[in-house]
């Protein structure tokens, strides 16, 4: 029997001159037939810390005063079996020379996300990929995402990828999960302090990993699977 999977995409600076240089892109994958189970036990966790239904879990509102639910969302992730994360963190963006490869950041963009997702992706499954709406993912940048993924993957068929979406991250609890998570290894990458909250976000990850965020992880992780990419010398 087929397994069709759920891929929720999101992440952190991709802009070209965005004036940062750590870039983190990221994923959250389960089997499609649990996706509803995992929502609704992340909408338990709000309610049992008296919140709305509807209140977005992202990494720009870890605060003191929610410390503790986001604490409790993490260990959700790591004590449900069917969530997995994958990240690939570019150490330093500034360092591209897109000109020398005949390339340009959209093109190097798409290279990146297939890199990030590859080692997700079986021949004998399916995936729907959803990714959080931002202005740089138009439509026909979608339809090129699709085309990258399923070249590479020697899916001509268009059958391994179903589908690539936009849809908004408040309204998917999977989504705003790896908008967290992805928030907690940026955060690590870039060797930030000043927020006790989010710095006890990353030492929990961290902790339940077993891993210091900031290096590769083994290629058949299947928990925290992270990659660290790293620029080519003519490219710098």
């Amino acid at each position: 029997m087929t397994v069709t999977y759920n891929i929720y995409c999101d992440e952190s600076c991709h802009l070209e001159h965005d004036h940062q240089g750590v870039m983190v892109l990221g994923a959250i994958w389960c089997p499609l037939e649990k996706a509803r189970e995992i929502a609704l036990g992340i909408r338990q966790i709000k309610s049992r810390h008296s919140l709305r239904p509807d209140f977005e879990i992202k990494w720009t509102k870890v605060s003191p005063s929610k410390v503790k639910f986001y604490l409790d969302i993490i260990d959700f992730f790591f004590d449900e079996k069917d969530l997995h994360f994958r990240a690939l963190i570019v150490p330093d963006k500034t360092k591209l020379n897109h000109k020398a490869f005949g390339q340009s950041h959209d093109d190097w963009y798409f290279k990146m996300y297939f890199d990030m997702l590859k080692v997700i992706f079986r021949p004998e499954a399916r995936y729907r990929i959803y990714l959080d709406i931002k202005d740089t993912l138009s439509a026909p940048k979608i339809a090129k995402l699709r085309d990258v993924l399923c070249d590479n993957l020697y899916d001509f068929s268009r059958e391994i990828i179903e589908r690539i979406q936009t849809v908004r991250s408040h309204e998917i609890e999977q989504l705003a999960l790896a908008d967290l998570l992805i928030g907690a290894v940026a955060y690590a990458n870039r060797e930030l302090s000043g927020s006790s909250a989010k710095e006890r976000l990353v030492e929990r990850v961290r902790q339940r990993s077993n891993y210091r965020l900031t290096l590769t992880t083994l290629l058949q992780e299947d928990k925290v699977n992270l990659f660290r990419w790293q620029v080519m010398e003519t490219q710098a």
